[in-house]
């Protein structure tokens, strides 16, 4: 085989076999072929596509580029989430000890944010102590003991996929389903999970700009998933808006321990239930309605935010911040961000919320940026809510005082009208 002739064969539109792939996939990591030929067969995937069976291919190549996770030990209680990200996404925060509290295995490698998009592991590692890395023998045994173990990524896992993307990210052909399904599925395949629940993102705050092209590519996951012999569903949901009422680390985490207790904002409170009953019932083979019953009471019993110490304070985190979650919102500095004009808010681009808060202190616009854990956004007013001129719409904080690049991006990113805007459906799908 040669790489030109398979270049070639998919410029033209034809299906590549498992042994091209294979041989692609694997030159492409031991050095024989290079970045501008991988570039070249990317840009005409772009454009040509692949069909079912190349996706799958091209997943399974990429899962056996490295190392996987056995899982096997915990039969079919075995669970795992994943977002295609968003602002104020903090459902795993969430949803983890909800589901651990009714007897599902959480073994869950999660990746730090980079952008305007926050990391699962950057909001657990800004509660002091807290240990994002755990020997093979130590996470299995916490996940056996107590049901819950969230560590970071291993670079051993689907390391192919990791090399793929990198070259994906500067040559424009990331807006591929079939790439990103690939992508995505390959590294979910490979932690080993038997249940996998994905929650799709729509909007100006995720990749997926219309729900359509969201519900294509949630498909093809499933479908990729299935294949594999994995339980999957899929929820196509918005992000138009941000998520909840809080963005940054230590402030998405004040809000899931305000959903765990019962008393958090309405929208992000049924997300969270919904992903949670979907794991429940595939994982506990329960009919949605039962399972619902069940996440609801965990939350209401108690159950779920009690599962949440126990994971903290299994991983060496300092629980008192779920105890005294105030502490949470302590910072250096705050400032009051307010409306300039009086009406309905009617629209804040998740996009924009998402920049205001990194140019906080919050993510990363490189790789190695150092994040301020204390820094953040908590919305006071929200999507549809009346305010009058100099009216406090969020708060702000940080550990510098310096708001003003914040605050000129949260005005961009926020439009006030006269009529009152229509509501915003949250679920658009479930697959």
């Amino acid at each position: 085989m040669r790489i030109y002739d398979i270049i070639t064969k998919k410029k033209q539109g034809i299906s590549l076999s498992y042994e091209e792939i294979k041989f692609t996939i694997d030159g492409y990591m031991d050095g024989r072929i290079a970045d501008y030929q991988m570039s070249a067969l990317l840009m005409a995937i772009c454009l040509k596509g692949m069909d079912e069976s190349e996706t799958n291919f091209l997943t399974e190549c990429m899962l056996k580029s490295g190392e996987t996770v056995d899982l096997s030990q915990f039969g079919e209680l075995s669970i795992d989430k994943h977002s295609t990200g968003g602002v104020g996404d903090k459902t795993t925060l969430i949803v983890a000890p909800i589901v651990a509290a009714l007897g599902c295995k959480v073994a869950k490698m999660s990746g730090r944010g980079l952008g305007f998009t926050g990391g699962t592991v950057d909001k657990l590692e800004s509660l002091t102590g807290y240990i994002s890395s755990q020997s093979a023998d130590a996470f299995f045994t916490q996940v056996d003991k107590i049901g819950i173990s969230v560590v970071g990524q291993s670079g051993n896992l689907a390391p192919a996929d990791k090399k793929l993307y990198a070259l994906r990210d500067v040559t424009a052909t990331i807006d591929s389903i079939p790439l990103i399904a690939s992508s995505i599925m390959s590294k979910k395949l490979a932690s080993g999970a038997h249940n996998i629940v994905l929650d799709v993102k729509c909007g100006s705050g995720a990749f997926m700009k219309t729900v359509d092209s969201a519900r294509e590519l949630a498909k093809a996951m499933v479908k990729i998933g299935t294949g594999f012999g994995k339980r999957m569903r899929a929820l196509v949901t918005d992000m138009d808006i941000p998520l909840g009422v809080a963005v940054g680390n230590r402030t998405e985490v004040w809000e899931a321990v305000q959903i765990l207790s019962g008393k958090g904002e309405q929208r992000l409170t049924e997300l969270c239930v919904s992903l949670a009953t979907e794991i429940a019932s595939l994982a506990l083979n329960l009919d949605t309605g039962s399972a619902k019953a069940m996440v609801k009471n965990a939350i209401s019993g108690g159950l779920a935010l009690n599962k949440m110490k126990e994971w903290i304070l299994a991983q060496g985190g300092d629980i008192s911040y779920i105890s005294e979650p105030s502490k949470l919102l302590e910072s250096p500095y705050k400032k009051s961000f307010v409306a300039k004009s009086e009406g309905y808010i009617s629209g804040i681009m998740a996009d924009g919320v998402g920049r205001a808060s990194m140019l906080l202190g919050a993510g990363r616009a490189q790789l190695g940026d150092k994040i301020d854990y204390t820094a953040g956004i908590i919305f006071k007013k929200g999507y549809g809510d009346y305010v009058h001129s100099g009216e406090e719409i969020a708060t702000l904080q940080s550990a510098t005082n310096s708001f003003d690049q914040c605050e000129s991006e949260l005005y961009k990113a926020l439009t006030v009208s006269c009529e009152k805007p229509r509501a915003k459906k949250l679920i658009f799908d479930v697959i």
